[in-house]
């Protein structure tokens, strides 16, 4: 990785469990192999010593699990750079310029906070649902401005991230990508989704225990009461419940979603910044109103 006036310069954030003796290295290779950037890059062990971390790569030890998005946090401390590259330490970059070509389009319009590239399992060359940062997902090679982001692979600027506070820490998981956007957006930047750029991720299914549940009802209950206008709220809140109720038919998870967003709704959403309307209406130009 030499340097280069024109380079951009890029901080890697990875968290690591040492639960993935397989995933990780491959991950962290497919960065160290990407071209035409300046790299900087940090391996956070949540609750660890990361183990497998390459030459060339610095460690940040945590003596417990603070969850994905403060220990994102906590590793963008630690890098330098323009950009900010969050990457799962199960994901991997198929080919050699995917960040600078991310980078390329941040660099191109100072407006825009985040690029999404598209994921796709590796074996399948599936994209699911919830990677697609958009409504009407159902078509995920359609790029175009988005107001959300999947944050398991994500290209933040720097500035922006920082001028919006960084990931909501105290969300431990789930929803995040949530809150960083609808900060970005309600300070005056636009995300971008790309699917002609694509990262490889397998396809796994969260909702396998009842964490999953409990915190996507909180999380969902928090994001709200965090970032919209008071009269907003109720009407977000119901859409939520209302496709809960379509998706989810066990009746045991219904219990411990809705018990996570009572939990949610007693408080511990931490400060209260509410989008002002005109960012209200930029979201709900760009296809999604925030009661979604």
């Amino acid at each position: 990785m030499s340097t280069g006036a024109t380079r951009p310069t890029i901080g890697a954030v990875v968290l690591t469990m040492n639960d993935r003796p397989e995933e990780f290295p491959r991950a962290m290779a497919s960065l160290l192999a990407q071209e035409d950037v300046d790299l900087d890059i940090v391996v956070v062990g949540n609750g660890c010593i990361p183990d497998q971390v390459p030459d060339g790569c610095r460690t940040v030890d945590l003596p417990e699990n603070v969850g994905i998005p403060e220990g994102r946090n906590i590793g963008a401390q630690h890098v330098k750079g323009e950009y900010l590259i969050f990457f799962d330490n199960d994901a991997h970059l198929p080919q050699t310029e995917v960040l600078a070509r991310l980078a390329a389009r941040l660099d191109q319009d100072p407006h825009l906070a985040y690029m999404q590239p598209r994921i796709s399992d590796p074996d399948t060359g599936i994209t699911l649902r919830r990677w697609v940062p958009r409504l009407r997902a159902g078509d995920p090679t359609r790029p175009g401005i988005v107001t959300v982001m999947a944050e398991g692979v994500v290209l933040v600027r720097r500035s922006a991230f920082d001028e919006a506070g960084g990931w909501p820490g105290h969300f431990f998981l789930f929803h995040e990508g949530i809150d960083l956007a609808w900060r970005l957006w309600d300070r005056g930047y636009t995300g971008y989704y790309s699917p002609d750029i694509v990262v490889h991720h397998p396809a796994t299914d969260p909702a396998r225990h009842d964490t999953f549940y409990r915190l996507n009802g909180r999380n969902r209950a928090w994001v709200a009461r965090r970032n919209l206008p008071a009269i907003l709220i109720p009407f977000n809140l119901a859409t939520w419940t209302l496709i809960t109720l379509w998706r989810v038919h066990k009746p045991h998870a219904l219990q411990v979603s809705f018990a996570g967003l009572f939990e949610g709704l007693r408080g511990g959403h931490g400060e209260r910044a509410p989008m002002t309307w005109r960012t209200v209406g930029r979201l709900t130009r760009a296809g999604r109103p925030p009661i979604m």
